[in-house]
């Protein structure tokens, strides 16, 4: 009996060493990767669903962005959906994020850090909160990752990468660490901490969309993506638990994520505003996933659900709608959302019009499987299959704004800021040249489109002017020979946007001679009228420049009617 039991118990030893249940025996054996097939044609008509359902959902979301803070926007103040709001190529919400497709295209997915922000510096479109000041640093020379950092952008939580990271998973299907990658890349141009998360997140998410359709599903695998810690995990974690409480009230959810992440300070350490105005990347991640659960699958109401619950109301269900139709596939979308689009409306500030814009995502797609250690091949029937490897997400580090990390001293070289070209800003000396012989525009910003219009504002040929950033003015300067002292009035006609105001400032030989607000208070029907003496340099030259300097950075554009100089001979 005895001797029985120890050849029972020898051969259990024996077995357990061999079996492939054995840890030490599954170690010694070459691990078989799961890998994910993707036909390219599937992965082609995925992604412009992708593209469309972002397009549909600013479209349909633009007329009520941040009109609903802190409010449930009621259903009947929800925009009626029109086949032509598709057509979406002027929304900055989508053609920013194609800067970034450029850089990719031009350069590869292995382009650095440092070219991607090269790139961005010299974009040349309106910009607000993380990206303007990410942008107006990089300009000033300070490289990324400190463009980002929040010791210098003061944005550094807000939306704005989350708002563009679409075009990471449109060209990363089944890849995530290429979405977080790329969030690596380009999120931290101006963003850090949660809201480079909310970029990550967002690109998980449709990575995973091209092979997943529940909503669920997808929003976890998202949350993957993201260091868990965070409070962007900590908030995506809330509305998933919330939503399980209440599967079919959308509204009792929204009011849990309005009392933590709207209310609770705690919650809102680095937002720009800590008012009912909240561009913080987190509640609007939320709204972004409340559309993605509770629509259940339905492009309107996921984009109608995005919408109504307000804030950033044209981004969120650009996101949330991108995602679902990314599941769908631009053949199965419901025929209102492709029949009115233009394949030739080119995207603003961009190259690409809609198939462009599909070819460039086929072509890096393809550089992103074989650079993820993918391959490309045929079925039986010859039609070519993306053969990816299924890997698990590597987050990012764990960083908060309001406890941030080490910045990276990081500093474009002399030779990198000769090649940001729009240090110089926008030329429109030809229009200035029109509207006022002889005088120069220098350091005018691309912001709300200056140049020479026929009218503005009730006055004909008005000269539109804007500042290059929130520190330097648009100067427009001429150089004049002061010929009679009994005659030296420069009358000034000048303007303002309606929402904005600016600082008008003259100057004579660096000197300055006025210095007064256009804006309500000061100017009649949006015109005011200014005179400046210059008798005391009559018989002399004198450098005169005028001013566009910014006051607060909201519409800051000076409108100008009239620059005169009466009794001067001009030379």
């Amino acid at each position: 009996m005895r001797r029985s039991m120890v050849l029972i118990i020898a051969a259990v030893c024996f077995l357990s060493t061999v079996w492939p249940g054995n840890a030490e025996a599954q170690s010694r054996r070459p691990r078989q990767r799961r890998l994910r097939r993707l036909p390219v044609a599937e992965y082609v008509d995925k992604m412009k669903g992708g593209w469309i359902g972002q397009m549909a959902g600013v479209g349909w979301g633009g007329p009520t962005e941040f009109r609903y803070r802190g409010v449930i926007m009621a259903a009947d103040k929800m925009p009626q959906w029109r086949p032509e709001l598709i057509n979406q190529f002027q929304q900055d919400d989508i053609y920013v994020e194609m800067t970034f497709l450029r850089t990719l295209e031009l350069y590869g997915m292995d382009v650095s850090i440092r070219q991607a922000g090269i790139d961005f510096a010299n974009s040349g479109y309106p910009l607000w909160h993380a990206n303007n000041a990410g942008r107006s640093l990089l300009r000033k020379g300070v490289a990324p990752p400190d463009s980002g950092h929040p010791r210098f952008n003061k944005h550094a939580d807000d939306i704005d990468y989350q708002i563009e990271a679409d075009y990471a998973g449109l060209i990363a299907p089944g890849m995530p660490n290429v979405a977080i990658e790329l969030g690596e890349k380009f999120g931290r141009l101006m963003n850090y901490g949660d809201g480079l998360y909310g970029g990550q997140f967002v690109g998980g998410m449709y990575a995973e969309a091209f092979f997943e359709k529940d909503t669920e599903r997808i929003v976890r695998a998202g949350l993957r993506c993201i260091p868990q810690e965070s409070q962007y995990a900590e908030c995506i974690r809330d509305v998933l638990d919330w939503y399980k409480k209440f599967p079919d009230d959308w509204k009792k959810t929204w009011e849990f994520i309005e009392a933590k992440y709207q209310d609770d300070s705690d919650y809102r350490r680095f937002s720009c505003n800590k008012g009912d105005f909240n561009i913080d990347a987190k509640i609007n991640g939320a709204y972004i996933v409340m559309g993605l659960l509770y629509g259940k699958g339905d492009p309107d109401q996921t984009i109608i659900i995005s919408t109504r619950c307000g804030q950033d109301s044209d981004c969120n269900p650009s996101n949330s709608g991108g995602v679902l139709f990314t599941t769908i596939g631009f053949a199965a979308l419901p025929d209102r959302f492709k029949s009115a689009l233009n394949p030739e409306g080119k995207f603003s500030h961009t190259p690409y019009n809609f198939p462009k814009l599909v070819s460039v995502c086929e072509k890096l797609v393809r550089d992103s499987v074989v650079r993820a250690g993918g391959r490309i091949e045929k079925n039986d029937v010859g039609q070519e299959v993306f053969v990816i490897p299924a890997r698990r997400p590597r987050p990012s580090k764990l960083e908060q704004c309001w406890e941030p990390g080490p910045i990276a001293n990081s500093k474009f070289t002399e030779a990198e800021m000769a090649q940001i070209t729009a240090l110089a800003g926008k030329d429109i000396n030809s229009a200035v040249e029109k509207f006022a012989h002889g005088w120069k525009a220098a350091a005018c910003g691309f912001d709300m489109d200056p140049g020479l219009y026929a009218e503005m504002n009730g006055k004909k040929n008005v000269l539109v002017t804007h500042p290059l950033d929130r520190d330097t003015a648009c100067v427009l300067s001429n150089k004049v020979k002061v010929m009679r002292a009994d005659k030296t009035l420069l009358r000034l006609v000048v303007g303002h946007h309606p929402e904005g105001d600016w600082t008008l400032i003259v100057k004579a030989d660096d000197k300055e001679l006025l210095n007064t607000t256009v804006g309500k208070e000061t100017a009649k029907d949006g015109w005011m009228e200014a005179e400046v003496d210059l008798s005391k340099y009559g018989g002399k030259e004198v450098k005169l420049e005028l001013l566009n300097q910014p006051s607060g950075w909201s519409y800051e554009a000076g409108y100008w009617a009239r620059i005169e100089l009466v009794g001067y001979d001009l030379r």
